[in-house]
């Protein structure tokens, strides 16, 4: 029975791991007003018929601290990663000169960055209750075992052990988010 706990909490901690790097990927697609391409991350171009993430048909980089440069390796897919990034509607407007896109990241308003800021606190809000979600989950599982005849002082060390675990978590939701907040707020 002590494998099947531990198993619960090791899997439970993979859950964790998982709600917080999903959360890192999600902080990136924000607009801080600097240049990131991760802005462009989960961007998919139509190359030949199939939709393939941009970073597979061209060279994404960035030239100075407010722009971003594409440069496809083949040169019939410019109006393709600009159809792609219009469609995209994540405001911001590619420009063509026929060799290479320049994207320029305008300076957000003050209004803006609150916006945003609220944005990221709102997205650290759903990892911490998806890291809530997965630690219910374990701790439901420990009191059944209990209830089972697993030991009840080794079900509340385990009980703490999670409690551990969550609290570690959430403390780099926390972090993450007053990272990105102080991004997002510094001019």
């Amino acid at each position: 029975m002590s494998e099947t706990v531990d198993t619960i909490i090791t899997h439970g901690a993979a859950q964790m791991d998982i709600a917080v790097e999903h959360l890192k990927k999600e902080l990136t697609k924000i607009r801080t007003g600097k240049a990131n391409t991760g802005l462009l991350d989960g961007l998919l171009v139509d190359y030949y018929g199939n939709n393939t993430p941009l970073a597979q048909v061209a060279n994404v980089g960035i030239a100075d601290a407010r722009t971003i440069t594409i440069q496809p390796w083949e040169k019939s897919m410019l109006a393709k990663i600009e159809q792609s990034i219009f469609a995209a509607n994540i405001g911001i407007t590619p420009m063509n000169d026929g060799e290479i896109i320049r994207i320029s990241i305008p300076p957000l308003t003050e209004e803006r960055r609150r916006d945003l800021a609220k944005q990221a606190k709102t997205m650290g809000e759903e990892a911490k209750v998806a890291l809530r979600h997965a630690r219910h989950k374990i701790i439901d599982f420990i009191k059944k075992a209990m209830k089972d005849g697993f030991p009840e002082d080794m079900g509340k060390r385990k009980e703490a052990e999670v409690d551990k675990m969550l609290h570690h978590h959430s403390e780099a939701v926390d972090h993450l988010i007053s990272a990105k907040e102080k991004d997002i707020m510094t001019v």
